[in-house]
């Protein structure tokens, strides 16, 4: 017979019909025998009392792939409020070894619990509330390229293989290359902001990896990263208001249409402005606030410090009524060489806070060609060099004033859920203890 998806299973009340999946659930009381099947839609109880199909069961355990044939009966205890009776099973795929875990409860996420996570990740991810986590990040990424095709920016694919960095530093992996030295990309930052001389606007959702020896809740080596560049653009503050309302929107969408499932995860409750602004703070007025409050000084800092992005999200959130907020202007020494460099001292550059977490950094690009070739001069960058060759290409043959994002997916994910650690909304994470599975 035709299989039938789980979730359909209440419309065929009084018919026989077909289900396949996987046992995810024995309860064997003699006479009475409830199954639970799963497939990619959810749960399904069966109600087995002959014997002998019950014997083909025998020795086999959770994960065994099964195709069972009855008649679906009304029942608002079963999940779905239909389960199967009369039913009729063949065994697919047999499965005999015991599994490690028991998928049907729940999964822990405590801190100490993360090693024993991963290792099992094959196995806990057919956990149904484990696999809530990425239906809610797969629909993260499609509101994000929803909202970006609207806005008109078209999507690009970047190399990650390159030649040797650039810009040097100690952050980067490299490999051999046919006898040559490569590394993997840090960021598509070059690649995007030569296409702004095409299509204006661009965007990429991809991988970026970072050497980076850091072991904290907020760090990956390989991350998922969204990189928005954008062209003839007015000022600084049009990039920020883009990637603020791409946010907004993109939160709404998710506490809408994912509300059963964020409430079953414990998810925080979402506050945004009601005037659709996400509020701005100078680095400056973050440090005097965050000291006076404290009376710890930070006024020396040239970034925020970890408490720092804490702190303003809090006193947003509860003073401002938003989970997002903006720490923008930095100050000159933070730049880099692509930075537009403001007349007052500062960087047009922000970083975009949600619920005490950078997720994006947010900032104006250098457009004009003679100043781009000054300030990686005196960046200590040699010009000259091959991997440079096609990147000033651009802004020699013009390029509009430009900004973007760097914007962390993962860690969009972790604070939407309110997961405590960037590696749990991450379904094989990458950290300087982790290469597998």
């Amino acid at each position: 017979m035709t299989r039938l998806l789980i979730r359909d299973l209440s419309q065929k009340i009084g018919e026989t019909v077909t289900i396949h999946g996987w046992l995810h659930k024995k309860r064997l009381l003699g006479g009475l025998n409830f199954l639970t099947v799963r497939d990619r839609s959810g749960l399904a109880q069966s109600l087995v009392e002959d014997k002998d199909e019950i014997e083909k069961l025998r020795g086999m355990q959770i994960g065994t792939v099964v195709k069972f044939t009855g008649k679906v009966v009304a029942d608002e205890r079963a999940p779905g409020g239909a389960e199967l009776h009369d039913v009729k099973v063949e065994v697919e795929v047999p499965v005999t070894d015991e599994p490690p875990i028991e998928i049907d409860k729940p999964i822990g996420h405590k801190p100490d619990n993360l090693d024993t996570l991963f290792e099992y990740r094959v196995l806990n991810i057919r956990n149904l509330q484990e696999q809530k986590i990425f239906k809610i990040r797969a629909d993260l990424t499609r509101y994000i390229r929803d909202y970006l095709t609207q806005n008109e920016f078209v999507e690009i694919d970047t190399p990650k293989l390159l030649a040797e960095a650039t810009e040097g530093g100690a952050e980067v992996f490299k490999l051999d290359y046919f006898g040559k030295t490569a590394t993997l990309a840090q960021s598509p930052q070059f690649y995007k902001q030569i296409m702004v001389g095409a299509f204006e606007r661009v965007y990429e959702i991809g991988h970026s990896y970072r050497a980076e020896p850091s072991a904290t809740t907020r760090h990956l080596t390989e991350l998922t990263m969204l990189d928005i560049e954008m062209g003839f653009v007015e000022s600084h503050d049009e990039v920020l208001d883009t990637v603020g309302d791409m946010t907004r929107s993109v939160l709404r969408r998710v506490y809408d249409e994912h509300a059963d499932d964020l409430r079953s995860l414990n998810a925080p409750e979402l506050k945004l402005p009601e005037d659709g602004k996400v509020p701005r703070f100078t680095i400056a007025e973050i440090h005097d606030m965050y000291t006076k409050a404290t009376k710890n000084d930070t006024t020396h800092e040239k970034d925020l410090t970890p408490d720092e992005e804490k702190w303003i999200s809090e006193h947003a959130r509860k003073q401002l009524g938003s989970d997002l907020v903006y720490a923008v202007d930095f100050p000159k020494e933070a730049g880099k060489f692509y930075h537009k460099f403001k007349d007052d001292g500062t960087v047009a550059w922000g970083d975009l806070l949600f619920r005490g977490l950078e997720i994006s950094t947010v900032p104006l690009r250098e457009n004009n060609y003679e100043k781009m070739i000054q300030q990686m001069t005196d960046a200590g960058l040699d010009v000259t060099h091959d991997g440079f060759k096609y990147y000033l290409q651009a802004f020699k043959y013009g390029l509009p004033q430009h900004g973007g994002c760097g914007f962390g997916i993962d860690r969009l994910v972790e604070k939407t859920i309110g997961l405590n650690n960037v590696k749990e909304a991450t379904l094989f994470p990458r950290d300087i203890n982790r290469l597998s599975p």
